[in-house]
């Protein structure tokens, strides 16, 4: 491919532009969450791993957790498995968790890994259960505040704690660690956890400086039926008020309970993009405008250029 003098001088700029953030953020660690939505596409899988790559090779420590939700709803569907979500949240039957494991530690885990080969990436796959990663129990049956029913959601872990030894000695040693949210209780059953959940717990277990939610919408929408009413900015209380105001639903649910405990957790920042443009976590990372919804403790601690929404 020939590159004419304008491309350069574009390459050269944007290079240029880039280059305070690639400074400040060398050596920092960056959790970035994918949902299993991209991996249904191989080539916007490729995209996706060629950004985390570029940062990887940018010296940023990152650690790449995925889902693998439609993929799972896919096979258990296959299997004959019934499919239930619940605010979000997936009940998990013996089956389920079967499934769940041949999904997120096999197929997903393995297929990022053969990108990461491709594009010369350190990588190593691991779940929560690996090395005590993620210690987890049971969730007990719960009421649902919304219709007051009783929900007995199986094998469905909450976090009792994170060790992040195991991720602290791959980063240490040039690797990128790839996470899969499966995960495990004291006794060794295996429990289903969602993935934004385990990257918020991870995030704030090594005082990360972001945590990236890649997702299939743009960022958070103030609107949900428009989805140019993407929110460039907020904080834990604006992220609230747009709950609270019903802008936040379904799979998001879990998502802005991540956000919300990313950050009290330690998590200086929480960014959420689209996995769908080829720009997402670079525009985000190394732009002002960025590309999706920046979330903050307060959004009195952003400079004016960071208060900038994008043209």
């Amino acid at each position: 491919m020939i590159m004419h003098r304008s491309d350069q001088a574009l390459a050269i700029h944007a290079l240029k532009s880039a280059a305070p953030y690639i400074r400040m953020f060398k050596g920092k660690t960056f959790v970035v969450k994918v949902g299993g939505g991209v991996f249904a596409d191989e080539n916007a899988t490729r995209v996706l791993v060629e950004q985390i790559a570029i940062l990887h090779f940018f010296g940023v420590r990152v650690v790449l957790v995925h889902g693998g939700g439609p993929q799972l709803t896919e096979l258990s569907a296959a299997l004959g498995v019934p499919v239930r979500m619940v605010e979000g949240r997936r009940v998990t039957d013996q089956k389920s968790i079967d499934a769940t494991a041949m999904v997120l530690n096999g197929l997903i885990n393995t297929r990022v890994l053969g990108i990461c080969r491709d594009l010369n990436i350190d990588a190593v796959g691991i779940s929560g259960v690996d090395a005590g990663l993620v210690r987890a129990h049971k969730r007990p049956p719960v009421r649902l505040a919304s219709n007051g029913e009783m929900i007995d959601y199986g094998f469905v872990g909450d976090i009792d704690a994170v060790d992040p030894t195991v991720l602290k000695k791959l980063l240490d040693n040039g690797l990128m660690p790839v996470v899969s949210p499966l995960s495990a209780d004291e006794s060794g059953t295996l429990l289903n956890i969602n993935a934004d959940t385990v990257a918020a717990a991870i995030g704030a277990a090594l005082a990360a400086e972001k945590l990236i939610l890649c997702t299939g919408a743009p960022g958070i929408l103030g609107d949900l039926a428009d989805p140019g009413s993407l929110v460039s900015y907020t904080d834990l209380r604006g992220l609230k008020k747009l709950r609270d105001e019903g802008h936040i639903a379904d799979g998001m649910l879990p998502k802005a309970k991540a956000i919300e405990d990313a950050i009290r957790g330690g998590v200086r920042r929480v960014h959420v993009v689209s996995y769908q443009a080829p720009e997402g976590i670079l525009g985000e990372v190394f732009t002002n405008e960025g590309t999706g919804t920046l979330i903050v403790a307060d959004i009195n601690a952003l400079t004016p250029a960071e208060q900038q929404a994008p043209p």
